[in-house]
C-alpha cells in the first residue's frame, strides 16, 4: 500500500474506538428494552448466550447493507409489512433492521389515525404514496392492514367497509407485483402472558409509558376479539402472491435475527462490488486562519 495510506497505530485506535462504538449502540438499545437488567446476576451461559445473539446480529446486520446495496444496483423495490399485536415486538426488529442502513434507501412508515380528509379517501390512498421508487426498501410498521384489526375490532369501520377491504386487498398486493414491488408481510406472534408482562414493563417503566395509550390498553381487555380478527385476516389475505410469515417472537432476541435471516433469505442478492476508496489529501492554505469559537458557543463539557 502507498505510505500516504498506511494506517498508524492513533488511528487503528480510533477505527477501534468506532466499531466498539458500533456494538455499544446495540448494548444501549438493548438496556433500553430491559435486556440488561441484573446483568450483573447473569450466569455464564446467559453471557455466552448474549455474546452469540450479539455477533449473529451484526454479522445479520452485515448481510442487509449488502442486500441494500444489491436493491441500489439492481433499481428493486421492496415493501416490508410488520404486524403484531401491541408490544410484539415489531419496533424491536425494525429498529435493528434499520441501524447500519442509510435512511435515504430504507425507511420506515408508521401512519397515525387518518384524519378527517384522508377518511373520505380510497382506502389504500394514504399508503400508496409511501411505496417506493426504484433503489428504495420501505418497512411499514402497521399498514393497510390496520382495517382487518384495530378498526375491525375497536368499530371504526363498517362492516361492508369491513368486506370490501378483503376484496380489495389481494387485488392491490397483486398489483404492486406486478408493478415490480417485492412485498413481505410479518405477523409478530406473542403469548397472552407474554404481552401482559410486557404491558407490566411498561407501566413500571417511566421511560418507556409513552408507548402505552388508551388503545392499548383496551386491545388487552379484547385479546380474544383480536385473535378472532387476525385468524380471519391471516386466512383471507394469504395468497400465493404475497403469503403471510408468522414470526414467533415470544424471545425478542430469538425473534430478530429470526425474522431478519428470513428476510435475507427472500432475495437472490449478491455483494456489489464498489471501486476501491483513496482519501484525498486536504488541501491547505497557507493564508487561512481558522477563528476561534466563542466561548459562549460551546456546550459545557460536563461529561
Amino acid at each position: 500500500m502507498n505510505d500516504k495510506y498506511q494506517i498508524d497505530a492513533e488511528h487503528l485506535r480510533k477505527i477501534r474506538e468506532d466499531i466498539l462504538d458500533s456494538i455499544d449502540e446495540e448494548l444501549e438499545m438493548a438496556i433500553d428494552d430491559g435486556e440488561n437488567e441484573n446483568d450483573s446476576l447473569a450466569s455464564p451461559e446467559e453471557r455466552q448466550a448474549r455474546a452469540s445473539y450479539f455477533r449473529e446480529l451484526l454479522r445479520l446486520q452485515g448481510e442487509l447493507v449488502k442486500l441494500q446495496d444489491w436493491v441500489v444496483a439492481t433499481k428493486q423495490k421492496v415493501v416490508i409489512l410488520f404486524e403484531g399485536r401491541d408490544a410484539a415486538g415489531k419496533g424491536g426488529v425494525i429498529k435493528r433492521i434499520t441501524q447500519r442502513l442509510n435512511p435515504r434507501v430504507c425507511r420506515v412508515t408508521a401512519l397515525p389515525a387518518p384524519n378527517d380528509r384522508e377518511r373520505t379517501q380510497w382506502y389504500f390512498q394514504r399508503y400508496v404514496t409511501h411505496l417506493p421508487a426504484a433503489g428504495e426498501i420501505v418497512l411499514f410498521d402497521r399498514s393497510w392492514y390496520n382495517r382487518a384489526g384495530v378498526e375491525r375490532v375497536m368499530g371504526f369501520c363498517t362492516d361492508d367497509e369491513y368486506e370490501e377491504f378483503f376484496r380489495s386487498v389481494p387485488e392491490f398486493e397483486k398489483m404492486l407485483g406486478r408493478s415490480g414491488i417485492t412485498l413481505l408481510k410479518y405477523w409478530f406472534s406473542i403469548t397472552d402472558d407474554e404481552q401482559h408482562a410486557r404491558f407490566l414493563g411498561r407501566i413500571h417503566d417511566p421511560l418507556k409509558q409513552w408507548k402505552l395509550s388508551p388503545m392499548d390498553l383496551e386491545s388487552r381487555r379484547r385479546w380474544e376479539d383480536y385473535t378472532r380478527a387476525k385468524e380471519t385476516m391471516i386466512e383471507r389475505t394469504h395468497i400465493p402472491e404475497a403469503p403471510w410469515w408468522v414470526v414467533q417472537a415470544v424471545d425478542k432476541k430469538r425473534a430478530r435475527l429470526n425474522c431478519i435471516d428470513h428476510l435475507l433469505g427472500q432475495f437472490n442478492y449478491h455483494e456489489v462490488q464498489h471501486a476501491e476508496i483513496a482519501l484525498p489529501a486536504r488541501v491547505r492554505n497557507p493564508d487561512y486562519i481558522r477563528n476561534p469559537v466563542p466561548s459562549e458557543m460551546v456546550v459545557p463539557e460536563k461529561y
